[in-house]
């Protein structure tokens, strides 16, 4: 294997520090609807992709099976929901709650490797996971405190932590028979295709938004899309997957540091002790699968942030 021109751990670095961005750009829309935001995100991430992918990788998306089609669509599908759930909660309540909540997908992934592959869990998983819905009740129970509305804010962000895991659960087969760019592509093209339909059923304009609210459409197709989730995808080549999971876990830190700086969110004793104890269930939880062949690749393929 070569030797990477730059150090993995670099870009893992910017990496993190890119997706952690996403919650705050979201938060600084002005006028556009979550699903608006989701769709701009996707839409300008296809437009930008589109000339390498169909310069480079023609054959591949012409070679791609009737089945694998019907699969990447789906996973579109879930993607675009995920972003409408997640992107909405982000309305009712604060950057640290959304995040942290919607970090728990590798649990939700895991379970659905259970239910629909039979993968077993080590009494080390078990108790991690406990450990990290422990600290989500103290999430969503220190934001009830606060208003209901932030209840339901939390509520939006464990629903968008399911759709993005059957967004990955989906294309786990699916992403080995296909490049990555043809894959993310396709993937990318129907979600954002899934949002545009969305959208005009609930009468969403598409224009009309003030020169800030296209600002963050940008910076979120750019910085958490490609210097995000493409740093990851190419840092998987040296680095396993294990390593990517465990830097994912500390979006939560980022994106609720950016919120103080930015947004001058607060965050209270109930995110910080729940959110302490999510990220550590989290991180013995990966320590205790990452030894295991796992059926769910959680960095190959691009999810939230």
């Amino acid at each position: 294997m070569t030797k990477p021109s730059v150090h993995p751990s670099i870009a893992i670095s910017i990496g993190v520090i890119a997706v952690s961005t996403a919650a705050v750009l979201v938060k600084l829309a002005e006028t556009a609807p979550a699903s608006i935001i989701a769709n701009y995100r996707l839409l300008l991430a296809v437009f930008i992709m589109s000339p390498y992918v169909l310069l480079r990788h023609r054959r591949d998306l012409a070679t791609i099976s009737r089945k694998d089609w019907l699969l990447a669509a789906l996973a579109g599908i879930f993607l675009a929901f995920h972003f409408i759930f997640w992107f909405e909660s982000l309305n009712y309540t604060s950057v640290a709650s959304s995040v942290v909540l919607v970090t728990l997908q590798p649990i939700f992934a895991f379970l659905g490797t259970f239910l629909f592959f039979q993968e077993r869990f080590s009494p080390g998983a078990l108790i991690s996971m406990a450990i990290a819905v422990t600290g989500s009740v103290i999430i969503s129970w220190g934001d009830f405190q606060v208003s209901g509305m932030a209840l339901f804010g939390d509520f939006l962000a464990l629903v968008g932590a399911v759709m993005v895991t059957g967004y990955l659960l989906l294309g786990q087969n699916t992403r080995k028979r296909i490049a990555l760019m043809p894959y993310t592509f396709v993937v990318y093209g129907i979600s954002a295709i899934t949002l545009i339909i969305y959208n005009l059923i609930l009468q969403h304009p598409f224009t009309g938004y003030p020169a800030n609210d296209w600002l963050v459409f940008i910076a979120l197709a750019i910085i958490p899309t490609f210097f995000g989730h493409t740093l990851f995808n190419w840092a998987i080549k040296w680095v396993s997957t294990a390593v990517i999971s465990m830097s994912i876990i500390f979006e939560p830190v980022g994106a609720s540091v950016l919120a103080y700086l930015i947004l001058d969110e607060q965050i209270t004793w109930s995110q910080w002790l729940g959110g302490t104890i999510i990220l550590f269930g989290l991180f013995l939880f990966i320590v205790s699968t990452s030894g295991r062949k796992s059926r769910l690749t959680l960095s190959r393929t691009s999810k939230r942030g």
